[in-house]
This record gives C-alpha cells, structure tokens and sequence, in this order.
C-alpha cells in the first residue's frame, strides 16, 4: 500500500469517528500534540520505531502518555492500532498530515505550506494569503517553513499543486536546458 494512500485511509477513519462522535477538534488537538511531542523526542520515537520494543512496552507507553497529556480516547485508540500494525508508527506525520487536510477541508478551509530561502516579513505571508484565497475561493491557512538550501524565492505548496519559484528550481531547469542543447534533444 503506498505511504500516502496508507496516511489518508488512517486518518479519514479517525476523521470520521470524531465527526460522527463530535469530538473533531478536541481529536485534532490531541492528535496534533501528540505528533509535536513525537517530533520533539528522539527517544520516544526510537520506542515506536525500535522493533525490539514489545507491543506491550509501546502499548503501556502510549496509555501513560494519553493519561498524562489528557489525550482523547478516539486518539489513544488510533495510535495504539498503529502501533500494532507493526512499523507503520514510522508514518504517523503522514496520517497526522492527512488528518489536518482532511479536517481543513471539511472546514472550507485548504492549507499551503509556503517555503522560503530566508525568513520574510508577516506582509508577504497576508498578501500571499489573500491572493490564494481569491484563487481557491477558500480559506487558506499558511504554514511557514525556512529551507535554505533553495537558495532564494519561494516554494509553494496548494494541496497537490506545487507553484517552484525558487532559485535551485530555476538553476536546475538552465541546466537542464543547457545539457539539451542547442537543437532541444
């Protein structure tokens, strides 16, 4: 099963129980510090990534976690199943990533994740904002990212629409063109 077919089917069958149960943003933000948490240790994630942890070990880990952290039950439920299923705790961003669209989505709402070689000031970011919303005809939520390996420009990501405007894109498609030739082979 491909990763991101493998994300979305987790996460819409947790999107789907907590609408039905009307718990989706208490889901959301549970599943969302849970994911930061994830990212944040290397530790924790050695334990769901480490085969030579039992199930056991991961399964009384995650129920502490939930207790201590107030996590919904629908969560807990999700990644306990997750980890069982044997090494797909490694996909979790991708589910999480999933859920959040999905749940965007339902909202009305579309995500773009905008990359930059630099950090910019917030009126590019409200600029950029409203002219997405004036091409999606939804509201856009923005998420920053700093990558200085594109050199400059911006990289900007609309749901399965990519628009490259960065310098690394640029000097890649010269030299492309270059290697081609003159003749265009």
């Amino acid at each position: 099963m491909k990763l991101r077919t493998l994300g979305r089917r987790y996460a819409m069958a947790l999107l789907n129980l907590a609408v039905e149960q009307n718990v989706l943003d208490e889901v959301r933000r549970s599943l969302r510090d849970f994911a930061t948490m994830l990212e944040q240790s290397r530790d924790l994630r050695g334990v769901f990534v480490n085969p030579s942890v039992s199930f056991e070990a991961r399964r009384a880990i995650l129920r502490e976690i939930a207790k201590a952290s107030g996590m919904h039950k629908l969560v807990l439920d999700a990644l306990l199943f997750v980890s069982d299923k044997g090494g797909r705790f490694k996909h979790l961003p991708e589910i999480v990533d999933a859920f959040e669209s999905a749940a965007e989505a339902r909202a009305g709402r579309v995500r773009a994740e905008v990359v930059t070689a630099t950090e910019l000031p917030e009126e590019y970011f409200a600029g950029l904002q409203r002219t997405l919303e004036q091409v999606t005809g939804k509201q856009v939520v923005v998420t920053r990212r700093v990558d200085p390996s594109i050199i400059g420009g911006v990289v900007t990501r609309v749901g399965d629409q990519v628009f490259d405007g960065s310098v690394q894109y640029q000097l890649s498609e010269l030299k492309e063109e270059l290697t081609r030739g003159p003749s265009g082979r």
